[in-house]
């Protein structure tokens, strides 16, 4: 699809956008709410989580990091974590992080490949950007809470995130509406996921 095409859209697809990012600052919030941690932890834990996927992508395919030039991105992240502060620990789920982090996994993983292939970014390119701007901030926010990585994880996550952005861009190629394609990306991504935090699927480990 032509660069034109695609930019036209700018208006409707960064809803993805907002999504992902106060999804994921919800679960790094969360990350900081296990602990018991402080209200400016929580406020760290959020904007590192909901903005480190997309500020990697944005270095990497040449493009101004969205948080510097827009205030959005920081302001959800910080209600995000002061809606998680407020809110009583039992009100939110045990699984309530997992969750989360698996709904805004796949809306960031459809915007992260939509904004690389405005950017001029090759298909499976643009396939990349998609799985680094979901996983990446569940990735720091891992390290930052002090728990294994969820890439030395089993579970279906980064092929939850690959299943969204591969299919939002093949559907892309193939013509369909960019709306109609993100909608079906991200409800497979999700899915994928969801059917993993419900049944523990995960990848078979290397033997020997």
């Amino acid at each position: 699809m032509p660069l034109p095409e695609l930019l036209m859209v700018s208006s409707a697809l960064p809803v993805l956008d907002i999504a992902g990012i106060a999804i994921f600052a919800v679960s790094g919030a969360l990350a900081a709410a296990r602990r018991g941690l402080t209200i400016v932890t929580f406020f760290f834990f959020a904007v590192a989580t909901g903005t480190g996927g997309g500020t990697l992508r944005d270095l990497l395919i040449g493009a101004p990091v969205f948080w510097i030039s827009d205030n959005r991105a920081l302001a959800v992240c910080m209600i995000a974590a002061l809606a998680v502060w407020i809110t009583p620990r039992r009100v939110w789920p045990v699984k309530a992080l997992e969750w989360f982090d698996g709904a805004g996994l796949a809306a960031y993983a459809v915007f992260g490949s939509w904004k690389a292939l405005a950017y001029g970014v090759p298909p499976l390119g643009a396939v990349a950007m998609g799985i680094i701007t979901a996983c990446m901030g569940g990735i720091i926010r891992d390290v930052l809470a002090g728990e294994p990585s969820i890439l030395l994880r089993p579970e279906l996550y980064v092929t939850a995130a690959a299943l969204a952005a591969g299919l939002f861009v093949v559907l892309t190629l193939l013509g369909l509406p960019l709306l109609v394609a993100a909608a079906f990306a991200s409800v497979a991504g999700f899915g994928l996921r969801a059917v993993a935090l419900a049944r523990g699927l995960a990848l078979p480990g290397y033997r020997d």
